[in-house]
């Protein structure tokens, strides 16, 4: 499915200014049809599935409670 720069941007919540600076550096894949870019929606979904991932991985980590250390000594 291929969507326009306007509706790539709502899909990815960025602007439509940064959208179109990466078709012109060309890091996102596009066709340009005589009047619009159009952006296949679906070399975005791994990205988003790591991203998610990472979010994941990294909400567990912070969750994660801090072990003792066993070399500390209690000097009062």
């Amino acid at each position: 499915m291929y969507l326009t720069v306007k509706e790539t941007a709502e899909y990815l919540s960025l602007p439509e200014s940064f959208i179109e600076t990466l078709i012109l550096q060309k890091k996102i894949r596009y066709l340009y049809d005589g009047e619009q870019y159009l952006i296949n929606k679906e070399q975005f979904n791994d990205h988003l599935k790591q991203l998610e991932k990472h979010k994941k991985l990294l909400e567990e980590w912070n969750n994660e409670p801090i072990p003792e250390d066993p070399d500390i000594k209690d000097e009062d």
